[in-house]
């Protein structure tokens, strides 16, 4: 019976690197990639330190925040084009409250812009359970209203944040190659691997993969999907706050950017826009690499403008190869 085991244990250890193969393969290719463009940007620039690693972790923060919204919402089956907006939104709602006050001061703002934004998130959420109409159009008008009450609330660009606010992110508390920004994405996990492990998660996931089946399952669709939303709000309102820290000004239409953007970092980072498969890891690579190739143009003497179509050639080679993957599952 031993000698049985034995001999079955090499097999069983190859079956299960095997599905972690083709749980994680994808993420852990993007996290290859991300090496290797470092690796290509320390040999185009050889004094690349910790200042420029920690301009790259503060242009990524923002980003990253936003891929993690629209993470959340995409694997619930859903999608969510107000994330730019709900940005811009918590942007200009901290600047205005924390102008000329201290740092205490700015902390229970946070909070409260992080509840504000929250809540309109799982607005948009509940908007599409109530109306049964596609996330594309919901989110696409309340972009509008989320983005005219950014105006309402600021209408130019405004320096103001409190200097100890964005202190939180710029700077180094702990070692010049662990910045503060780099540090405050410690939200995502931290927030993601507890309910990615709850019933709730797991709802969220099975409604992304098959609707129908996870109603014969018993799962709560409507509750669910505004789950996934509000959750999204959350990770927006993240993004608009580091906004405030990382450049200190209130800008209205700061988020129209992330919108898109954070689609782009959720396709590289192997997220399914079907809806059912992917996690937060890959996106926040696809975030670092997406802000490190204009760097890396600037390094080259190359406008960065160019970054964008790069951007766009690397999304289609992503689609297509995640098109060839898939026919080869089927075959």
């Amino acid at each position: 019976m031993e000698a049985t085991v034995a001999a079955e244990r090499p097999r069983l250890d190859r079956v299960r690197f095997g599905r972690a193969l083709r749980r994680f393969g994808w993420t852990i290719a993007v996290y290859a990639l991300f090496a290797t463009v470092m690796v290509v940007t320390i040999a185009i620039k050889p004094d690349y330190g910790s200042f420029e690693w920690n301009t790259l972790t503060l242009a990524a923060l923002p980003l990253a925040f936003a891929a993690a919204a629209q993470t959340m919402v995409v694997l619930g089956g859903g999608i969510d084009l107000s994330v730019g907006a709900l940005m811009a939104l918590a942007n200009v709602l901290a600047l205005r409250a924390m102008l000329g006050h201290d740092l205490n001061y700015a902390l229970v703002v946070a909070l409260i812009v992080l509840v504000e934004v929250t809540l309109a998130g799982a607005l948009n959420g509940a908007i599409i359970v109530l109306t049964r109409v596609p996330d594309i159009v919901i989110t696409l008008a309340t972009s509008f209203i989320w983005a005219g009450l950014a105006l309402l609330v600021l209408a130019k660009p405004t320096p103001g944040i409190p200097l100890d606010f964005q202190n939180l992110a710029q700077g180094s508390t702990f070692s010049p190659w662990v910045p503060n920004a780099l540090l405050l994405l410690l939200v995502i996990p931290a927030v993601w691997i507890p309910l990615r492990r709850s019933r709730a998660g797991l709802a969220i996931y099975a409604i992304g993969s098959d609707r129908n089946a996870a109603f014969r399952s018993g799962v709560n669709l409507a509750l669910s999907r505004i789950l996934a939303y509000a959750v999204g709000g959350f990770f927006a309102a993240c993004g608009g706050l580091a906004l405030s820290m990382t450049t200190g000004v209130g800008t209205p239409l700061a988020g129209t950017y992330y919108t898109l953007s954070a689609v782009s970092a959720i396709v590289l980072g192997g997220v399914s826009l079907a809806g059912g498969r992917g996690g937060m890891l890959g996106p926040v690579a696809a975030a670092y690499i997406l802000s490190l190739i204009p760097a890396v143009l600037i390094y080259l003497g190359i406008d960065p403008n160019y970054g964008q179509m790069i951007q766009g050639v690397l999304i289609v080679l992503v689609v297509m190869i995640g098109g060839v993957g898939a026919l080869l599952r089927r075959a």
